[in-house]
């Protein structure tokens, strides 16, 4: 499949368990964003607390990486799988967002800027990827997270962020491929 021909949820398994409202995001509506500098594929450093106007970040656990199996037993966790169909799904739906007057869209995950810089390339994503290796947002916000084999992921949400204050998040986040068109229909409606 080339890079140009949108990545739909036919490219996840149709068994995929469904992640469930733990409740673990209910606190963010109304929080600040955190004073934090975190490096992006775009190869600036982006603070987000100065980031203005209101902007979209899609927090995601892990895209796969060309060549590399994805970590056994990955599917059986309710919402790690599909990264790359949501990521895709933000690049496919970018000029639809933007015409609701959002000022950016970031993807994060806890992925070096390099692996991330790869997915950006070959995605050919037209908004920068956060990485945040350290979990730092996690720990300043109380995001979710899982842990498969020892390593800490972050689960899946975005945060429509306004003047530096969370306005809404969506959690959890199934189907991934159509979350985007999702995240469009609720700026238009605000």
């Amino acid at each position: 499949m080339s890079t140009n021909e949108p990545i739909t949820n036919e490219s996840t398994p149709a068994d995929l368990p469904k992640p469930v409202d733990d409740g673990a995001a209910d606190h963010l509506t109304g929080v600040a964003v955190p004073h934090l500098t975190l490096p992006s594929t775009s190869g600036d450093a982006v603070e987000l607390a100065a980031v203005r106007g209101t902007w979209v970040l899609f927090v995601y656990p892990s895209t796969g990486v060309p060549g590399q199996e994805l970590p056994e037993g990955w599917d059986d966790v309710p919402g790690a799988r599909g990264c790359t169909p949501e990521a895709c799904g933000f690049r496919d739906n970018f000029e639809a967002l933007q015409s609701t007057g959002i000022a950016a869209v970031y993807g994060l995950s806890m992925q070096s800027t390099d692996v991330q810089t790869e997915a950006a390339e070959r995605l050919q994503l037209p908004y920068p990827l956060l990485s945040d290796s350290t979990l730092d947002l996690a720990g300043s916000l109380g995001l979710p997270t899982f842990v498969l084999h020892g390593i800490t992921y972050y689960r899946r949400l975005t945060l429509i962020i306004g003047h530096g204050v969370i306005e809404h998040v969506f959690y959890p986040v199934f189907p991934t491929a159509t979350h985007a068109s999702d995240v469009t229909t609720w700026l238009h409606a605000r």
